[in-house]
């Protein structure tokens, strides 16, 4: 094969032409320099607290716990009356054979306590008073009754006519709540109160020998007690022999009202003419009868004396 040399090589094509650069500025320089900002300080942020999360509260768990039932009492049971107790019936002892006598039944016992008595109250040394007031005694006329009874003397008729008698009186100092004092008795003839209110007390006899049924009394009006401060009842043996043992003295006070009060000179003593009795005394509105039987050595002076009563004597006589 021949080379064909009029054939010419095909030209190499140009690379394409580069993008022209862009235009070079020279950077424009600030004429003058700017001014600093003013620097104010920022203010600051305000301080708000911050807010609390509430706390947490616990999941509500599933199913709620079961309310205890309402324990209501138990129904009491039905009310059952005391059944009655009865002694056990006794059999009587079998019938004696004829002619001896029943053995006698056995006595049931007492009740604990000595008997108490509604009609009267009787004053001991272990519970020497009682309340008038309480008992509802307070009002109407009070009688306070002695009676007395000579003993029998010992021996023969003779003797008997020459045994001594015993006059034995009843008397009462008294104070009312206006200062006046005073005595009621037989010697002197006061048988009335001369001071203060008029006719409070009021003796209406003299037992010179203990004969009478009724003996001495002197009566007391309760409806005046408020104007009653105390009043001491004394018994004395105004002629005889100062015999306390043979009179066997009883002061009883009968209230319009209520049980009687009693007063036994059971603890005697001989050779001493005066014996405070009782003692009423009014303390608080509240009347009471307070038992003394206190035996005093001397005359009505002595036993003013011994009470604190303050009264002026002279001798006197029935």
């Amino acid at each position: 094969m021949g080379i064909d040399y009029n054939k010419r090589p095909k030209a190499t094509p140009n690379p394409p032409a580069p993008p022209p650069p862009s235009p070079a500025y020279p950077q424009q320089q600030p004429g003058y320099p700017q001014p600093p900002a003013p620097g104010y300080p920022q203010p600051p942020a305000p301080g708000y607290p911050q807010q609390q999360q509430p706390p947490a509260y616990p999941q509500q768990q599933p199913g709620y716990p079961q309310l205890p039932a309402p324990g209501y009492p138990q129904q009491p049971p039905a009310y059952q009356p005391p059944q009655p107790q009865y002694p056990q019936q006794q059999q009587p002892p079998a019938y004696p054979p004829h002619g001896q006598q029943p053995p006698a039944y056995p006595q049931q016992p007492r009740a604990g306590g000595p008997p108490v008595s509604l009609s009267k109250v009787t004053l001991t040394k272990e519970s020497p008073s009682v309340s008038l007031t309480k008992q509802g005694s307070v009002g109407g006329s009070m009688r306070v009754n002695l009676n007395w009874s000579a003993a029998p003397a010992q021996g023969g008729f003779f003797k008997r006519l020459a045994a001594p008698r015993i006059d034995l009186d009843l008397g009462c100092l008294y104070e009312f709540t206006d200062g006046s004092k005073g005595v009621v008795q037989a010697l002197g003839n006061a048988f009335t109160n001369r001071r203060g209110p008029a006719n409070v007390l009021q003796l209406d006899g003299d037992d010179r020998s203990g004969s009478i049924a009724g003996g001495e009394n002197l009566h007391i009006d309760l409806s005046r007690a408020h104007e009653i401060r105390r009043i001491l009842v004394f018994a004395y043996i105004y002629e005889g022999a100062a015999n306390w043992s043979s009179a066997n003295g009883i002061v009883t006070l009968f209230p319009a009202a209520g049980p009687a009060v009693e007063v036994r000179l059971d603890n005697p003593r001989n050779g001493i003419r005066f014996c405070a009795v009782a003692m009423l005394d009014n303390v608080g509105g509240d009347l009471r009868v307070i038992r003394e039987e206190r035996y005093v050595e001397g005359d009505q002076s002595h036993l003013d004396a011994a009470y604190n009563w303050g009264l002026r004597w002279s001798a006197g006589r029935k």
